[in-house]
C-alpha cells in the first residue's frame, strides 16, 4: 500500500517518502517520516511523582539485590530452563519467533510466537517471503487428517490442510509429541518480507481453534502427552536485547520459558491478573492514566468488547473512545513539541538525530489491571521507548525514527508486543492467572523505569468486564411466535386465492379450460 501523503502542517517540517522495507507485522505499509529538530528543553531533574496513593513496591530482599543471588536459567520441576534461555529471535515491529522441528526427519522452522491465536500452522508451499517451508512429503511421520482450514486474522489470511506430525523445540523441554498442524497452501498478507519465520504458533485455548473447537492447539498437546506443566512464560526484550548482527540487521530477542518462570529473567515481584475467560487471555482493566492523570471513562470502556494480552499484535490498541482520550492526553504532556496528526494516527515517522530523542517530554502510560483479589488491582507502567516504536528500516546512521505504537481497535483493547518488552509475563494456564513483572532487558532512561506496582483498593472490580448481550431462551421463542404469526398472515390470502382456482376448474367447461391453456407461449 502506497504510503498516505500529507500536506506539511510547519514550516520546520521536512517529509520523506519511504521507498523500501516492511513495517509492523499487524501494519499495511509504511508512512512518512519527519524530521524534527530537537528543541533545547530543561531536562526533567526528577522522576514523575507518583500518586499519593500509590504504595512502596512489594519486592522480596529488593528486587536489584535479588537479581544477582538467582541463577540464570532456573529450573522447575526437573525441567532445566537453561536451553530455553534467549531462545527468542526477531525483529522489532515483526514479531518474536522460536526454532521448532517438525516431521521425520526434522525440519527446521521459524515459528512465530503468538498468544493471540489458537492454530500451529506453518508454510507448506513456496513463496517470495519464505526462505525455507514445510515439506510433508518428506516426512514419514505426517498423517493427514483430509480436512481444510481457514484462518482470517486483524490483517492478513490463510488457508492450508489439516494433519499431524511429530514436533520438538530444540530450545525447549526436551520432548517430542504429537500435534495438530496445518499445512499453509495459500495466504495473502500473512508472512512479512524479512521477517524470518515461516509460520505461527498460537498459544490461546481451544475455543479460538479453527476450524472449531475440537482441534487440539498446540500447548494442550505438549502438556497431556508430556510431563511439562501448563505454564510458558515470556521476555520478549525489544530494543533492550543486544543486537546480534549475524542473525539479520537490527535482530532482536528474548526468552519462551516452556513449563515454568525463570526469576532470573525479572526483577521484583510477580503480580497476577486472573483469566476472565479461557478463549483469548482476556483481562480486565479497571483504570489507564496518562501522566497519572486518570482517563475518568467508565471501566467498561476499556474493556470494550474484551482485552486480550498477544503477543503476535506489535500495538497497544485502543477501543475507538478511549484510544481518542488518551491520544488527547498524551498530546497535551508532550506539547513542547509539535507533531501532525498523522503521527498520532501511526501514518507518520518522527525522526531526531541520533542520541537526540527527547524521550522525557513524553508521558508514561498506566494500565491498572484486576488482581486475583477482585477489590484489588496493580498497575504496569509504560514507558515513551515502549509505545515509540523505533523503525529502522528508514533510520539512517544520523538518525532515530519512531512510529507511534498505539492505535485504535474495533475488537477491544490488545496488549501488544510493545507492552510485553517492558514486562516478563507469565501465562499460568493451570491457575488461570497471568502474572506480570518489569523485565531484566526492558529500556528505560536515567529518569524512569517501567514498573510494577500495588496493591489498589476499589469495589466490585470484576463489574468492569464487558459481557456480551445475551438473549434468553424464552425470548426466543417469542420472537419465533411472531415471526410465524406474520408468516400465516401473507399465507392466508394465498391460500384463498388458491382455493378459489380449484373451486373454478370444477365447474368451468373443459373447452374454454383448454382455450385457456393455449395462451401460454
Amino acid at each position: 500500500m502506497e504510503p498516505l501523503v500529507l500536506q506539511p502542517l510547519f514550516v520546520w517540517t521536512t517529509f520523506t517518502l519511504i521507498s523500501s522495507g516492511q513495517s509492523a507485522a499487524d501494519d499495511s505499509g509504511l508512512p512518512l517520516a519527519i524530521r524534527v529538530p530537537l528543541r533545547q528543553v530543561a531536562r526533567a531533574e526528577a522522576p514523575p511523582r507518583l500518586p499519593p496513593d500509590a504504595p512502596q513496591d512489594r519486592e522480596r530482599g529488593g528486587a536489584r539485590k535479588s537479581t544477582a543471588r538467582r541463577r540464570r536459567g532456573a529450573s522447575v520441576g526437573g525441567i532445566s530452563f537453561v536451553d530455553m534461555i534467549d531462545n527468542l529471535r526477531g525483529k522489532s515491529g515483526q514479531g518474536y519467533y522460536v526454532e521448532m522441528a517438525v516431521g521425520s526427519p526434522p525440519q527446521k522452522l521459524n515459528i512465530l510466537v503468538d498468544t493471540g491465536s489458537s492454530n500451529f500452522a506453518v508454510g507448506a508451499a513456496a513463496h517470495p517471503f519464505l526462505r525455507r517451508y514445510y515439506h510433508r512429503s518428506l516426512s514419514s511421520s505426517y498423517r493427514d487428517q483430509g480436512r481444510s482450514v481457514y484462518v482470517p486474522y486483524t490483517q492478513g489470511r490463510w488457508e492450508g490442510e489439516l494433519g499431524t506430525d511429530l514436533v520438538s523445540v530444540p530450545h525447549g523441554p526436551n520432548a517430542t509429541l504429537r500435534a495438530n498442524i496445518a499445512a499453509i497452501t495459500q495466504s495473502d498478507r500473512f508472512f512479512i518480507n524479512g521477517s524470518n519465520w515461516e509460520g505461527i504458533l498460537g498459544l490461546a485455548y481451544a475455543d479460538i481453534a479453527r476450524p472449531d473447537e475440537t482441534l487440539e492447539p498446540f500447548f494442550d498437546s505438549l502438556v497431556r502427552q508430556t510431563s511439562v506443566p501448563n505454564i510458558f512464560s515470556l521476555q520478549l526484550c525489544g530494543a533492550g536485547f543486544t543486537q546480534n548482527y549475524s542473525l539479520g540487521s537490527a535482530t532482536v530477542g528474548g526468552s519462551m520459558i516452556i513449563g515454568g518462570v525463570d526469576p532470573s529473567l525479572y526483577v521484583g515481584e510477580l503480580w497476577y491478573t486472573p483469566i476472565r475467560r479461557e478463549w483469548y487471555y482476556e483481562v480486565i482493566i479497571v483504570r489507564i492514566e496518562v501522566n497519572g492523570q486518570d482517563l475518568n471513562m467508565d471501566c467498561k470502556e476499556y474493556n470494550y468488547d474484551k482485552s486480550i494480552v498477544d503477543s503476535g499484535t506489535t500495538n497497544l490498541r485502543l477501543p475507538r473512545k478511549v484510544f481518542q482520550a488518551a491520544v488527547k492526553a498524551i498530546e497535551a504532556a508532550s506539547s513542547t513539541e509539535q507533531f501532525p496528526s498523522g503521527f498520532w494516527l501511526g501514518e507518520q515517522l518522527v525522526c531526531w538525530e541520533t542520541g537526540t530523542t527527547p524521550w522525557h517530554i513524553f508521558p508514561v502510560i498506566s494500565l491498572y489491571l484486576m488482581s486475583e483479589n477482585h477489590n484489588q488491582s496493580f498497575r504496569i507502567s509504560i514507558l515513551p521507548q515502549q509505545y515509540l516504536r523505533p523503525v529502522e528500516d528508514v533510520a539512517s546512521a544520523q538518525e532515530d525514527c519512531y512510529k507511534f505504537a498505539v492505535s485504535q481497535s474495533s475488537t477491544g483493547t490488545v496488549m501488544g508486543a510493545v507492552i510485553m518488552e517492558g514486562f516478563y509475563v507469565v501465562f499460568d494456564r493451570e491457575k488461570k492467572r497471568i502474572g506480570f513483572a518489569v523485565s531484566t532487558c526492558h529500556v528505560h532512561d536515567e529518569f524512569r523505569t517501567a514498573s510494577v506496582k500495588g496493591s489498589f483498593h476499589g469495589v466490585d472490580l470484576e463489574d468492569c468486564g464487558y459481557n456480551i448481550p445475551q438473549t434468553d431462551e424464552s425470548t426466543l421463542m417469542t420472537i419465533a411466535y411472531i415471526m410465524a404469526g406474520i408468516c400465516a398472515l401473507f399465507m392466508l390470502p394465498l391460500c384463498l386465492m388458491v382455493c378459489q382456482w380449484r373451486f373454478a376448474r370444477c365447474f368451468h367447461p373443459h373447452g374454454d379450460f383448454a382455450d385457456d391453456i393455449s395462451l401460454l407461449k
